[in-house]
C-alpha cells in the first residue's frame, strides 16, 4: 500500500515538475527558486485553474519565460507581480487582492450561501405546520360560499 501512495505522489510531482521545460530553467539555483515560487502565484490564462508553473499550454511558456527575463534583468518579485498585474490584470493572480472591484469573487460565494441558508430557514419554519396543526375553522361567509360553490357543482 505504501509503494502505490509513494508511486501516486512521485507521480504528481512529475507531472507538475513537466510543465517547466529544461530550456526555461535558470541556472542560477536561487533565482530558479524564486521564479518557481513566483510562477505558483500566477494563473495561467489558458488553462485558469492552474498555475503557470503547473501548465503546458504556450501562453504558460511565455509567461514563464517573461518572468524569467524580469528576474534576470535584477526586478524583486514584488516588481515582477506589479509588471504582470499592469500588463494582465489582477485576473492573472491566483489569489486576487481584497479590493472593491474583486468583492463580489471573495464574498459572492458567502452572500449564497447566507441568502440559500435564510431561504432553507423559511422553507423549514414554513413547513413545520404539519398535519399536527389544524388549518383555521372557516368563518361563516366562507361556510357559505363553500357550500354555494358545492351545491352549483352537485347540481
Amino acid at each position: 500500500m505504501k509503494a502505490i501512495v509513494l508511486a501516486a505522489m512521485l507521480g504528481l510531482a512529475a507531472a507538475s515538475a513537466l510543465a517547466v521545460e529544461p530550456g526555461e530553467r535558470l541556472a542560477d539555483p536561487a533565482l530558479e527558486a524564486r521564479a518557481r515560487a513566483l510562477s505558483a502565484e500566477l494563473r495561467c490564462l489558458v488553462c485558469q485553474n492552474q498555475s503557470i508553473d503547473d501548465s503546458s499550454a504556450d501562453l504558460a511558456h511565455d509567461l514563464r519565460v517573461l518572468l524569467r527575463q524580469r528576474l534576470t534583468a535584477g526586478d524583486t518579485d514584488a516588481q515582477v507581480l506589479q509588471f504582470m498585474v499592469r500588463r494582465y490584470g489582477d485576473f492573472i493572480l491566483l489569489k486576487p487582492p481584497v479590493q472593491p472591484d474583486t468583492y463580489l469573487l471573495w464574498f459572492g460565494p458567502f452572500a449564497v450561501l447566507a441568502l440559500g441558508a435564510a431561504g432553507a430557514a423559511i422553507y423549514l419554519r414554513r413547513s413545520r405546520r404539519g398535519p399536527d396543526r389544524a388549518p383555521a375553522p372557516l368563518s361563516a361567509e366562507e361556510r357559505r360560499k363553500l357550500d354555494k360553490l358545492l351545491a352549483e357543482d352537485g347540481a
